[in-house]
């Protein structure tokens, strides 16, 4: 059998879809050899995979420990990293009836007030990276994904995993049912059980000594208040930065709801995303904040606290066996201080779609998870360490550095709101560069926000895998 040695990427994959039309995804490949695959999870990262995989041509099983298929209320950011790929698959006219476009990021002092830090967002995302920055409510974006992948996948709840043989592979359910598959992915989160099969043992997460209060607050509410009215009427991300703590908000559900996030230093919370917390105790964490701030917090019956843990970056995403392999929250799970979770583990699904097109011989499946892992593995380690270095940046003590910050923040704010008015920058080179806000960062931005999983995918399959993977089964079928 001969092969194309031919080694240029052929016509990319394109930015500016129309909203509401999806792609032929892969360019239109699907897999000669067709694996039973099962993903262990059905959040956003396991539903994502088990959409692009079915799309590739395989037989998709996903299994939910859960007795029902939901996500409970939280904001979440889909920034044009993620936007691009959920549009490509024909979301794009549902999402705009639920989002909120932001027109910009604003930073305050967490006393005062004060803005230190003013980005512009809107319509300049689009144009800048070819797909937009949206804020949407979590279960919204659960189930416009759910529904993409039920038809193409068999989804089964109350299916527990208790144990693995990797080796198989199999799964063994809490019922005692055992399934068989060709190949299981691990989309099973921040307290993984197939990661501890691929670390060979338990891995231990590291306090980061924060946790979150996450609330939903009704816009009208806010809409009645002049003080607070700007915050719908102006959607912006705003973030309020103060002594070992900060607070996000902005808006969701087409400015029908606003969303808060206020992390605190930790005293003794549980890392699961439904624990209760006490909205007394998350008022008297922010005592002596701005009067906006204790006007947001009154309004607020009850939350939930969510601890904040950190992992390293693992060694390896890929059991030895090449049967089992890991993706999304269970292999490198992201702080929530760059809001990259799910575009990480959405990105994540893509590449492995996409490889998996090509699939031909059984001989290919550890070679092509291998490529999945060193297409995704510096870009997640890097995500989830400037996600760490928000934390430090965030919640700076009043003083010399956190001054030192603000006026690094005012300076790229200064810059950008001379931009708008049409003057002349006041430096020539890239004062952005190294800012303290990463947002105005604009070469972080290129990397992390023009960003295309698929482009990757099939760069590096051009650039590495075909010559080293396409042929391997080759002889075997002749």
């Amino acid at each position: 059998m001969a092969f194309n040695t031919q080694s240029t990427n052929p016509t990319p994959y394109g930015t500016d879809l129309k909203l509401g039309q999806p792609a032929k995804l892969f360019r239109g490949r699907r897999a000669p050899l067709v694996l039973d695959i099962v993903i262990v999870g059905c959040g956003l990262g396991g539903l994502a995979a088990g959409y692009c995989l079915a799309q590739a041509g395989h037989k998709v099983t996903i299994l939910e420990s859960a007795s029902a298929i939901g996500e409970i209320g939280a904001g979440i950011q889909v920034s044009p990293n993620l936007s691009r790929l959920l549009i490509r698959w024909g979301l794009g006219e549902r999402l705009k009836q639920v989002v909120v476009k932001p027109e910009a990021l604003t930073f305050r002092r967490w006393c005062t007030g004060e803005t230190v830090a003013w980005t512009k967002w809107g319509d300049l995302m689009d144009e800048a990276y070819g797909a937009p920055y949206y804020h949407i409510h979590r279960a919204d974006f659960h189930r416009m994904v759910y529904d993409l992948a039920k038809p193409h996948t068999n989804i089964r709840t109350n299916c527990r995993v208790v144990s693995l043989d990797p080796s198989i592979p199999s799964l063994t359910l809490e019922s005692g049912e055992v399934i068989r598959a060709d190949l299981v992915i691990g989309a099973d989160g921040v307290k993984s059980l197939t990661r501890e099969y691929v670390v060979g043992g338990p891995d231990k997460p590291t306090p980061t000594g924060d946790a979150a209060y996450r609330a939903i607050v009704p816009a009208k509410l806010l809409l009645n208040d002049p003080d607070l009215r700007p915050l719908v009427e102006k959607p912006e991300m705003v973030g309020w930065l103060g002594p070992g703590r900060h607070i996000m908000g902005y808006n969701i559900r087409s400015k029908q709801e606003y969303n808060l996030v206020m992390a605190h230093p930790d005293g003794g919370s549980e890392e699961s995303w439904t624990a209760e917390g006490s909205a007394d105790k998350m008022r008297a964490d922010f005592v002596g904040w701005e009067p906006r701030i204790q006007k947001l917090l009154a309004l607020i019956p009850s939350t939930l606290n969510w601890k904040l843990m950190d992992r390293a970056p693992l060694r390896t995403w890929v059991h030895p066996k090449g049967k089992l392999v890991l993706l999304g929250d269970s292999c490198h799970p992201m702080l929530p201080y760059r809001a990259q979770g799910s575009a990480m583990a959405i990105e994540d699904a893509a590449v492995l779609g996409n490889l998996f097109s090509r699939l031909t011989s059984r001989e290919q499946i550890k070679p092509l998870l291998q490529g999945y892992q060193s297409i995704r593995y510096a870009r997640t380690a890097a995500t989830q360490a400037s996600s760490r270095l928000n934390q430090q940046i965030f919640h700076l003590p009043d003083g010399p550095e956190q001054e030192k910050r603000d006026r690094q923040m005012r300076a790229a704010m200064d810059a950008e709101l001379r931009e708008a008015r049409g003057e002349p920058p006041v430096w020539t080179s890239d004062f952005s560069k190294g800012n303290a806000n990463q947002w105005a960062d604009k070469e972080k931005n290129r990397i992390q926000f023009g960003y295309d999983a698929d482009e990757e995918a099939e760069k590096w399959w051009w650039d590495q895998g075909r010559s080293s993977i396409a042929c391997l089964g080759t002889m075997a079928r002749l």
